[in-house]
């Protein structure tokens, strides 16, 4: 696939995404994929390196049973090769406080022969935490 085919399949998986289909979303990704997430595992046990297609699944099944996603926008595409960046901003609800957080942050796709194969989300991940804890910071 060439870079353009590359964006738009990781465009359709977002928007899936953002329209809360998760089993459409996982579609996009291969059965060895591979997601890796920078939130403490203590905190989100299906977060930090997930591998496999079960896994990548129990990862976005337990961020949407615990943030409820007001806004989810991917704002900027760059490809490069089979890599795709998309700059994402996001205003999610925590759903045990109701607090809120704007979120601007970075996911980095692997792509290869029609299928997302790695995944790499970078963001700040303090002000999820302390929504989550119902704290002004950590």
């Amino acid at each position: 696939m060439n870079e353009q085919e590359n964006v738009a399949l990781v465009k359709r998986a977002l928007a899936a995404f953002g329209g809360g289909d998760l089993q459409t979303f996982l579609n996009f990704f291969s059965d060895d994929a591979e997601l890796h997430h920078p939130m403490s595992t203590v905190i989100w046990p299906w977060a930090g390196t997930q591998h496999g297609h079960a896994r990548i699944e129990e990862a976005a099944a337990g961020v949407t049973a615990v943030l409820e996603f007001e806004q989810f926008e991917p704002r900027e595409f760059i490809a490069q090769g089979n890599k795709v960046v998309v700059l994402v901003f996001e205003r999610v609800r925590s759903k045990a406080t109701g607090r809120v957080v704007d979120n601007d942050y970075v996911h980095v796709y692997t792509v290869r022969d029609g299928k997302i194969v790695q995944f790499y989300v970078y963001e700040d991940t303090a002000p999820v935490i302390a929504a989550i804890r119902d704290q002004d910071r950590i």
